[in-house]
């Protein structure tokens, strides 16, 4: 991969989307989208906000990164070499299953400010990375029984149509750790389970933090 200051580098090849017009002239380094890795841990290990490499690369809050994309880093000289192997502070994806609603998707005529994965009822639910318990309700409107854990770096996640949890407020909780079950709700007798990735009070595109 050849590296440098942005309009005084080759970018690397790559067959899909090609990088934007407008991001030509900015200073910083080419990165190259490798298997496992995530746009959070690119931003982290740069020490870039998220937000900014979205912007400056137009990557569409409800899109997806693939391997082999080149991102441009704004304001780094120097690419980083980023582990491939999933370390403690990793996000992971709290059950196995097919995401039947991506973000930003209408789901049952309602914006979905998170992902759905589909499940059987009664499937795991796993902490997504360690935390504390923050928020417990038994029945959170159409949600159902829902839980919020703080991850202590302004993110949060929530899991929400669980049929029981495992979890206190307060309670921490390590990364893997079985907080609840998957179940149903009222409005919507399908099973899955409803995940967010939250900054602060926005929502996140999960899938910019799950490998």
């Amino acid at each position: 991969m050849v590296i440098g200051l942005a309009g005084c580098a080759t970018v690397p090849p790559y067959t899909g989307p090609s990088l934007p017009v407008s991001a030509q002239g900015v200073a910083g380094v080419y990165h190259r989208v490798e298997a496992g890795q995530t746009l959070w841990k690119i931003s982290k290990l740069y020490a870039v906000d998220i937000d900014d490499i979205l912007r400056l690369n137009h990557i569409a809050e409800s899109s997806t990164i693939e391997i082999g994309q080149v991102l441009l880093i704004p304001n780094r000289l120097e690419r980083q070499n980023i582990p491939i192997k999933s370390s403690g502070d990793d996000f992971i994806w709290p059950l196995r299953g097919r995401v039947i609603a991506g973000f930003g998707s209408t789901y049952r005529n309602l914006m979905n400010k998170g992902i759905n994965i589909q499940a059987s009822a009664g499937a795991d639910i796993l902490a997504t990375r360690s935390g504390r318990v923050v928020f417990y309700a038994r029945n959170f409107g159409n949600y159902g029984k829902t839980i919020i854990i703080d991850h202590g770096d302004g993110l949060r996640s929530v899991y929400s149509r669980i049929s029981e949890i495992f979890v206190q407020p307060g309670e921490s909780v390590q990364r893997g750790a079985l907080v609840g079950r998957v179940g149903a709700s009222i409005r919507d007798k399908n099973s899955y389970l409803h995940f967010e990735i939250r900054k602060g009070a926005m929502p996140q595109n999960p899938l910019f933090y799950l490998s």
